[in-house]
């Protein structure tokens, strides 16, 4: 998380994974030896960095990355490529660290590395080389280059070692480049190298060991976190609020823009009145308000989306559980929505002069609330299915254009097609609620001179409500307001419900295409048959 110092990232990470039976103060101890032994002392109080902040070095980023990893003092850790995108000296400090970490602990150490330098490689104790599904050499480092040299490719003098046996055994690019290893294809060089191994004594002890290791017994799998659901939740919401009051794009820059938006509507519906063509004033003001500024909430999606990037990988190894995250997530943005429904609703409200009582004003305010924690609800929905910033941003927007266009606003309820837009859809849109929400608050109560001909000199709210907006008024304001408190818990289980339905799926699918992989490719040329291959499956 970009917004977090190496400290706080590290300590993070330590409650959520380390036992509640550890007080606050070891788990702290624990995150800054964790982070000395990574030699990161020195950047302990630096943001990690990302676009707005220059922070963290790649390098510094990989070892923040393995600090979080090995809190628990795991015995076997497993790294994918640690010195991708480092240069040679940055990628020979992070491999020193991590050899220091497994003499230090006892830990075993599996790295698959990318084009390691010499002095790299001199670091790893055991080499395992693949190619093409098949083993070509498994065991000491030092043996390598014997067993390779025995067979004819010896490694040339003053040669990286690790660049040799890659070259050696790469087929990739048989037809564009000559390899010059004597007049042998490089399968055929493979499948010496792998028949030599096979029968090396080498190959005979590493099975050995296997077996022996393998007739051990075996204590139960540890759980990725340690530390309970309530645990979780609450650091979770501690360090999410501290990303979204840091993260300029989250909340800060929306609330530039909220009140920009509620200055505009303020000066343009300014002292509205108690006219006849304030009854629509009113409602185009009200509907606006509805429509437009819960409709920014989209704004916050792509920082949104960075954070359940993190939440994948951290999910992944174990870190915490989905419902955590949601929770934490969602008391964490509510002070940050009260405040920018609050701010520049008092501004829209007072300057158009809407009915002046304190708690009609109150009213506005947590129904405004509502309204845009119900948008962010279903932009996490959004995002839980479309997890590409750009898609999920126009993908949320049609959907709201869809329920705008159906709130009962641009074409009067009695007016929408029965078949569909009246029902389901009309009762579906939340913009329903909120417009008959906001409507009853001002209307109820006022009264307007009526400038039709043969009617009486005035005309009540409630008269207005039932016959200009078709308001439904067998229920009060505050059942509008309970619906979409209710569709916002919808909404946000839905979420956590997507999200758990995708992990249990997709192991099954990986499964299903590696089993059968005409039927996998069947489905990837005709999509439209995925539903009855998911059914037989």
């Amino acid at each position: 998380m970009t917004t977090l110092t190496v400290r706080e990232a590290v300590f993070y990470s330590a409650q959520l994974q380390l036992p509640d039976s550890m007080s606050i103060s070891e788990k702290k101890e624990r995150a800054e030896m964790t982070i000395r032994e990574m030699g990161l002392q020195d950047s302990m109080d630096t943001r990690i960095g990302g676009w707005s902040t220059k922070g963290l070095s790649g390098g510094q980023k990989r070892r923040v990355s393995i600090c979080i990893e090995i809190l628990t003092w795991p015995k076997l850790l497993f790294l994918d490529e640690p010195t991708s995108g480092l240069d040679s000296a940055a990628s020979y400090h992070v491999m020193n660290r991590i050899v220091k970490l497994a003499h230090q602990h006892g830990r075993t150490i599996i790295a698959s590395i990318h084009q390691p330098s010499s002095e790299v490689f001199e670091l790893f104790h055991n080499l395992c080389l693949l190619s093409y599904g098949k083993t070509v050499y498994f065991g000491p480092v030092s043996m390598a280059e014997m067993l390779f040299a025995t067979n004819g490719f010896p490694c040339p003098p003053l040669r990286n070692p690790s660049d040799h046996y890659l070259r050696t055994i790469n087929k990739d690019f048989d037809e564009d480049i000559e390899q010059g290893i004597g007049n042998n294809s490089t399968e055929e060089i493979i499948d010496t190298l792998v028949k030599s191994y096979k029968s090396s004594e080498i190959c005979k002890q590493v099975q050995h060991n296997v077996l022996k290791i393998s007739q051990q017994k075996r204590g139960p799998l540890e759980k990725g976190s340690q530390a309970s659901f309530i645990t979780q939740s609450i650091v979770l919401t501690k360090r999410s609020f501290i990303n979204m009051y840091r993260d300029l794009g989250y909340y800060w820059l929306r609330f530039a823009i909220y009140i920009a938006l509620c200055l505009c509507v303020g000066t343009i519906f300014h002292d509205i009145g108690l006219t006849y063509g304030s009854i629509q004033a009113r409602g185009s003001m009200l509907m606006f308000v509805a429509a437009f500024l819960t409709f920014m909430a989209i704004g916050g999606f792509p920082s949104f989306v960075e954070e359940m990037k993190i939440f994948g990988r951290e999910r992944l190894n174990g870190h915490y559980g989905v419902g955590a995250f949601v929770i934490g997530n969602t008391i964490s943005s509510i002070p940050y929505l009260c405040f920018i429904s609050l701010i520049p609703g008092a501004l829209a409200y007072y300057l158009v002069g809407l009915q002046k009582s304190f708690d009609h004003f109150i009213y506005f305010v947590i129904l405004l609330f509502t309204s845009t924690m119900l948008v962010e609800s279903i932009m996490m929905t959004v995002a839980s299915v479309v997890p590409n910033y750009l898609m999920g941003i126009i993908t949320g927007a049609g959907i709201q254009g869809i329920m705008i266009l159906n709130g009962g606003f641009f074409r009067l309820p009695d007016d929408l097609p029965k078949p569909f837009w009246r029902y389901p859809m009309y009762y579906i849109a939340f913009h329903k609620y909120a417009n008959q929400g906001f409507y009853k608050n001002e209307f109820e109560g006022l009264s307007f001179p009526n400038n039709q001909v043969g009617g009486p000199p005035t005309i009540t709210g409630d008269e207005v409500l039932r016959s200009f907006w078709q308001v439904e008024m067998g229920y009060s304001k505050w059942i509008d307001l309970v619906i979409l408190f209710g569709m916002v818990i919808v909404y946000r289980l839905m979420f956590w419900g997507i999200i758990i339905t995708v992990e249990k799926i997709k192991p099954l699918i990986k499964d299903y295409m590696a089993a059968s992989p005409k039927k996998s490719s069947m489905i990837l040329e005709n999509p439209s048959s995925i539903s009855s291959q998911l059914e037989m499956l």
